[in-house]
């Protein structure tokens, strides 16, 4: 018998993740889609910097930043009662940042893909920037939408090198399935590393899968 804990405790990290990035990147993917302003290529080197960054480097410096003893982690701790080091909060802050680019970029990508017209329709019909974006330009960025959520969703669920820096290894709070995985291999349980790892892979694959089919277009064809 497997322990259940870390896979429970992964997917709601993953689910409790995407839906925040999902928040916060569809005004930031709008803002770098249209934006002319100087400071755009600083702004979209910073959200793409995770995919380049070995994770155990942000997850050394979130360490020190939210440790409870000097800074941020301090102030955090003492005026609102928040300690992110070692705790599951920690773990979302964490994979938001880590996560970000597999959200913002499909986004930003379908955006800057729209004819120009959408736009000026809706504006000469007196609509707002945000019933513009919210009404009109992300309905026809569906396929995009989807792609971030499921990227961001299966990228959390692999997380590793962050999440051990900034959550440690506490069963129940912090002890996700990648950090599982580990445990089992430093004690030599193979057959329990195996069956933790079979279960994410065959999970990644089928969520992987939907993106391909949805985007497609292979169950409207079937069904036709």
């Amino acid at each position: 018998m497997i322990d259940w804990d870390p896979l429970i405790l992964t997917f709601e990290l993953a689910s409790v993740t995407t839906f925040i990035l999902l928040f916060i990147s569809v005004p930031l993917a709008y803002w770098l889609s249209e934006s002319k302003s100087r400071i755009k290529p600083v702004i979209e080197t910073i959200v793409s910097m995770p995919l380049v960054l070995p994770p155990t480097v942000l997850g050394f410096y979130l360490l020190l930043a939210f440790s409870p003893g000097d800074g941020l982690g301090q102030w955090l701790d003492e005026y609102l009662g928040l300690r992110l080091v070692f705790s599951f909060e920690g773990l979302v802050f964490a994979s938001i940042l880590y996560s970000l680019p597999f959200m913002v970029h499909p986004i930003q990508s379908g955006l800057s893909s729209l004819s120009g017209t959408l736009k000026e329709a809706s504006y000469v019909l007196g609509k707002s920037k945000f019933h513009t974006l919210m009404k009109v330009l992300l309905p026809n960025i569906k396929p995009s939408i989807l792609t971030g959520i499921i990227l961001s969703f299966a990228h959390t669920i692999g997380e590793f090198g962050v999440v051990l820096m900034i959550g440690g290894n506490m069963p129940g709070k912090t002890k996700v399935a990648s950090i599982a995985i580990y445990d089992e291999v430093e004690s030599l349980n193979y057959s329990a590393a195996n069956t933790y790892s079979l279960i994410l892979i065959f999970f990644c694959f089928i969520i992987l899968l939907l993106v391909y089919v949805i985007n497609g277009g292979y169950l409207k064809k079937f069904w036709q």
